[in-house]
């Protein structure tokens, strides 16, 4: 797939190798000098797992015969031989581009189609961050990324929470395309804060409504701005989805906000509740993959993002 796609916060690869899966492959990561830097988990000599390993000098040491290797592959010490200057040429492993953006560690499988965007809110410090998740579903990535911006299920799967079940009306709504970029926005209803979640910023508890502004970024990323009306207040959520296999994914969240108290611990308590109410619903879909031929599912007006996204991706991936 040539897209940059995600692998773990930046927060969790530390001074150990981290075992990663992307695609069906294994994959390890590790810190050299500050820099993250991927391989595939596999040593050249007998096969095993580089990610039960060590990290020395910034090399990876495979845990079973100490063979070294490089950010780049290539071998740089075999312990059972006088001469290492006749470490053979195929004492190699295939190694991966690798960014950190968001606070996360992206991965490229093969050359991407498109640059991550660039996001303001991040680099200022009058927005504050907080990572929630990660969240592994047992689900295709594609059917993860559809959940998260789909309108019509607030009320049913989030009553009280995110939707308001009396007002279930998906306000009309037009997606644009713009390359690997599906924009959009809606006004929609919003469920008022509770004593237990008194995370948003709408100061209108009676019947609130919600501005959201959309940027659905292929193949499994979504930036989304949130408003109110008559208010400056802000959030601001950063999803995106590591296709771990086809029916397996991890969802990460970064939630910014402009407003209010620290409500770091509040905000990844409600995130665990709300992907756990959608991970019931997402595991129990069928097909697994999300059908990119329309015709195998029945789609009505207020689906125009699905339709959008599932056109694009049959298109371009």
């Amino acid at each position: 797939m040539k897209a940059w796609l995600p692998v773990s916060y930046s927060s969790a690869v530390k001074d150990k190798p981290i075992s990663v899966k992307l695609l069906g492959e294994h994959l390890v990561i590790w810190r050299d000098k500050g820099s993250v830097r991927c391989l595939l988990d596999l040593c050249i000599h007998r096969g095993v797992a580089l990610s039960l390993g060590s990290i020395c000098d910034g090399n990876i040491v495979c845990p079973y015969h100490g063979w070294r290797y490089r950010g780049d592959g290539k071998c740089t010490l075999i312990p059972q031989l006088e001469d290492q200057c006749k470490i053979p040429p195929k004492a190699k492993i295939k190694s991966y581009k690798v960014q950190e953006k968001f606070g996360i560690v992206w991965v490229a499988v093969d050359e991407p189609l498109y640059d991550l965007p660039d996001i303001p809110e991040f680099s200022d410090s009058s927005w504050r961050a907080v990572e929630t998740g990660p969240f592994p579903w047992k689900a295709n990535s594609a059917r993860q990324v559809e959940n998260f911006t789909d309108f019509a299920h607030f009320p049913f799967v989030h009553p009280e929470l995110l939707g308001d079940p009396e007002r279930p009306f998906v306000p009309p709504h037009t997606v644009t395309r713009k390359d690997n970029i599906l924009y959009y926005e809606i006004i929609r209803p919003e469920a008022s804060n509770t004593e237990e979640f008194p995370i948003f910023g709408n100061p209108n508890q009676e019947k609130p409504m919600r501005h959201n502004r959309y940027q659905l970024i292929l193949p499994y990323t979504i930036f989304l701005r949130v408003g109110w009306p008559g208010s400056s207040n802000g959030m601001i959520y950063f999803f995106t989805s590591q296709p771990v296999s086809e029916n397996e994914c991890i969802g990460y969240c970064v939630i910014l906000k402009n407003y209010g108290e620290d409500y770091s611990e509040t905000l990844k308590k409600f995130e665990d509740l709300i992907f756990s109410q959608d991970q019931i619903i997402v595991e129990s879909q069928r097909p697994e993959q999300v059908p990119y031929d329309l015709s195998e599912e029945l789609h009505l007006k207020f689906d125009a993002v699905a339709v959008a996204y599932r056109k694009a991706m049959g298109e371009s991936y």
